[in-house]
Formats: C-alpha cells, structure tokens, sequence
C-alpha cells in the first residue's frame, strides 16, 4: 500500500509539473515553486505563533482544548507538506497554512479525533491562597474516586495503586 501511494504521488507530481511547465513555461514554473517555498516559510513561521498562542488561550481557560490542537495539528501538516517537493504538496501545504481553510476545516478535524479516540476531558485552573500571592498550576481529570480507587470513565477500569512497598515511588517492580 506505501508503494502504491508514493508511485500516485510521483504521477500526480509530474503530472501538475508537466501541465505547469507547458501552461507557463520551464522558468515560470520554477520561479513558482521557489516563490510557494518562500510563501509557505513566511506562513508556517506566522502561524505557528497563532497556534502557541491558541494553546497558551487554553491553559488560561479562554479557548477549547479540541480547536487549538486541531488548529495545530492543521499547520502541522500543512509546513509537513511544504517541505515534500512538488507543486500540488505545495499548493496544498499553503492551503493548511491559511487561516480561512483552517477554519473550515477545524471542525472535521476535532469530529474525526474524537471519533477515533473518544472524548477527551481536561480542564486547568489557577488558585491562589488567600492573600493572592501563591498561585498553583494544575490540571483536572475526569474521572471517579470508588472506594478509595481511581476508575477510568470510559472503559470501568480500576486504576489503584500497587499495594504498599511493591509499586510506585519504591524502586521494585
């Protein structure tokens, strides 16, 4: 099957290559592929600080977890496809970078993560004492606490630690 899609990738690489060449001519088409790279750097160095700035909108609470990583994931592939040679990669890199397709997109992209791996359920939060001066940084789990153990919402497993002196924190095994 990757031999198969990497010989339809070359084809349709050469083939858009070979249209370009006889629709603009040999020269246009290069200075077209060098003008895409140099667009698709600008853009991916661009994006990717909206992106870090989405994920520090979610540590804060202002944003939802599954937009901004979708959001990552988006540009993600697209500077991933911009650094594969050829014109549709290109082409297609430089629609991932742009935020209206983005937009467009995020949300299949947030339906098909959640349908693969389920929901997930992480919150943060900042608490202060009561004078304000100490702040402490932490991240919420959902799941329940059954007799004194930890059980997994999603599958009902029990999550207990190792009994006393056997497991976690003791070097044993």
């Amino acid at each position: 099957m990757p031999v198969l899609l990497f010989v339809c990738y070359v084809l349709v690489e050469l083939a858009a290559f070979v249209w370009a060449v006889n629709t603009i001519g040999a020269l246009w088409t290069i200075v077209l592929l060098f003008a895409g790279t140099f667009v698709g750097l600008v853009l991916v160095r661009s994006q990717w600080r909206s992106v870090r700035a989405g994920f520090q909108r979610v540590a804060q609470g202002e944003e939802s977890p599954g937009g901004a990583v979708a959001n990552g994931a988006l540009v993600g592939l697209g500077a991933g496809l911009m650094f594969v040679p050829g014109l549709v990669t290109s082409v297609l890199g430089l629609l991932l970078l742009l935020p209206p397709t983005r937009m467009l997109l995020r949300p299949l992209v947030v339906l098909a993560a959640t349908r693969r791996f389920g929901p997930l359920t992480v919150a943060t939060a900042r608490y202060s004492s009561t004078n304000g001066s100490e702040v402490i940084d932490g991240e919420v789990i959902d799941g329940e606490v059954i007799d004194g153990g930890l059980v997994d919402p999603l599958d009902q497993r029990r999550l207990d630690p190792p009994p006393a002196g056997t497991g976690w924190g003791t070097g044993h095994a």
